[in-house]
């Protein structure tokens, strides 16, 4: 990957390429989930910390697969059941998949069975030759076939079942004598019998990530997967090549997702909600019936029937309620919005709360940092500022307050009042720029 980041810890769609694997492992629950880690093992550790029930297993030194899976055996020494042995840069593996391969694992009670495909261009893969009966003859990596072997299309995708105890009786027995002296996982099936390919209906399933051209593949991959889903669930995206959507984002039916819009993390769209052109929403939680138009949402919440943008930002878990209207270039950052409430241009709202039916004018700034600490806000039902205000912090409006344009309000104002913070104006005349001639 030509990068300091461990190649696992990469992301694709919003989550690192380990973590897709783990997750892929859901649906069959296993007993145990063992990471074997080498290079860099902490930093590994360390990201899939928010995990439950990983056990760590340390391969000191990197000499092969095979070797990778005889660090287990001081671990499942009175282990019966079966080892599934994934890769951590697989990530497009389906869970359907995975499940269909134990299946007939079971059903055949097979000593192994291993996922192949069928690839149009297998240059770079290890073949596996089999007979009519689909039970491996042979594996042989590509480095080590010759010009006949290399013509066979089947191809292992390194995703195997074991029988882990016909298994551990000949690990001790992998030999290193090949082209990269590395003790292969493969040379097992030699020793083990019977041992079954499942040839994969998608072979684009077991793409590989070894550089950041194979990881920009396998985004385009993982993209096709999402949108043709959604759109079968009922959301119409306008352009589809120029949206992005992670897997984790869900969407109600009827969401419409206008292009150059990109949707991440565990974002919600809800039912009826037109998003974009030209809008990012990053682990947001979006209501019914919204509109969000040419605008960032981060770490936010947006009530029903709201409008946000053009050219909006909410960050920090800003929360707007229902039925309100944050308009162009309005920054709303760690505030809470009542129902009802507009902020509709030019303004910057901070570490504020905000009642019902609130009107924000044109320009008005809340304050907030006094260079040392940040400071909140309060404003009442109803209340309303004129253009240009600041309020500076910590500072609290009524209910049913009206603050005149161009002041700057320093103290509280209570209910039912006028608050006015602004010198006299003064015309002085007679007065003219000095001009250089």
């Amino acid at each position: 990957m030509k990068s300091k980041l461990p190649k696992v810890l990469h992301y694709l769609g919003g989550q690192s390429l380990v973590e897709r694997v783990i997750d892929s492992c859901q649906m069959i629950n296993p007993l145990r989930r063992m990471i074997i880690i080498g290079y860099q093992g902490d930093r590994v550790k360390e990201a899939l910390q928010h995990k439950d029930n990983l056990e760590y297993v340390e391969q000191k030194e990197q000499l092969g697969t095979g070797h990778a899976i005889q660090q287990l055996i001081p671990y499942l020494q009175d282990f019966e059941g079966d080892l599934l042995v994934l890769n951590g840069d697989v990530p497009l593996l389906r869970k359907e998949t995975i499940q269909q391969l134990l299946a007939t694992h079971k059903t055949h009670q097979n000593a192994a069975t291993l996922l192949t495909a069928n690839l149009p261009n297998p240059k770079g893969y290890g073949r596996v030759f089999c007979d009519g009966h689909n039970l491996v003859t042979q594996i042989v990596e590509e480095r080590d076939c010759n010009d006949a072997q290399r013509k066979n299309c089947r191809i292992n995708g390194g995703i195997y079942c074991f029988n882990w105890s016909k298994l551990r009786e000949i690990l001790p027995n992998l030999k290193s004598n090949n082209d990269q002296q590395e003790y292969y996982l493969t040379d097992a099936v030699n020793f083990l019998d019977p041992v079954m390919a499942l040839d994969v209906d998608d072979y684009l399933e077991i793409s590989g990530i070894n550089d950041r051209k194979q990881l920009a593949t396998a985004h385009d991959i993982l993209q096709v997967r999402i949108k043709e889903h959604w759109m079968r669930e009922g959301v119409t995206l306008i352009d589809p090549d120029s949206i992005t959507i992670d897997d984790t984002v869900k969407l109600g039916t009827d969401v419409i997702i206008e292009p150059q819009t990109h949707l991440r993390g565990d974002s919600v769209i809800g039912s009826g909600s037109r998003i974009g052109p030209g809008t990012l929403i990053e682990n947001s939680q979006i209501g019914e019936n919204v509109t969000v138009m040419y605008s960032v949402i981060t770490d936010s919440e947006v009530g029903h029937q709201s409008k946000v943008g053009p050219y909006a930002h909410l960050r920090g878990e800003a929360k707007i309620g229902s039925a309100c209207r944050i308009g162009n270039f309005v920054e709303v950052k760690k505030s809470a919005i009542g129902d009802k409430s507009n902020a509709a241009h030019l303004s910057y709202l901070g570490d504020a709360t905000l009642g019902e039916k609130v009107n924000i004018g044109a320009g008005t700034i809340t304050a907030n940092y006094d260079g040392v600490k940040k400071h909140p806000t309060k404003i009442g039902n109803r209340s309303k500022t004129g253009a240009n205000s600041v309020l500076v912090a910590p500072v609290t409006l009524g209910e049913d307050v009206t603050i005149a344009a161009g002041s700057v309000i320093t103290k509280d104002v209570p209910n039912d009042a006028l608050g006015i913070a602004r010198e006299k104006q003064r015309n002085v005349e007679g007065w003219r720029m000095a001009t250089k001639d």
